[in-house]
């Protein structure tokens, strides 16, 4: 089996810690005490949930074509 690319988004959380979340597979959301326990816990929340994909027959999604970047906003109502 080849190997899945999978982009995840880190955020850190007020009370220390980061959330992990999986865009391309909904609901895959982990947490980590420091960046590299989060990495190690939403690898293992990706494996269940492809595993979860496979029993009932679901096609697996990838991120292998997707890429993200980001852009700033003004705030509503903000005039500089």
């Amino acid at each position: 089996m080849k190997n899945i690319r999978y982009n995840i988004i880190f955020k850190p959380e007020p009370k220390g810690g980061f959330t992990a979340v999986v865009p391309s597979l909904p609901g895959c959301v982990s947490y980590g005490k420091n960046l590299v326990e989060a990495k190690k816990m939403i690898l293992d929340a990706i494996m269940g949930y492809l595993a979860s994909l496979k029993k009932h027959g679901e096609e697996v999604p990838t991120d292998e074509e997707s890429f993200f970047t980001s852009v700033e906003v003004v705030k509503a109502g903000h005039h500089g």
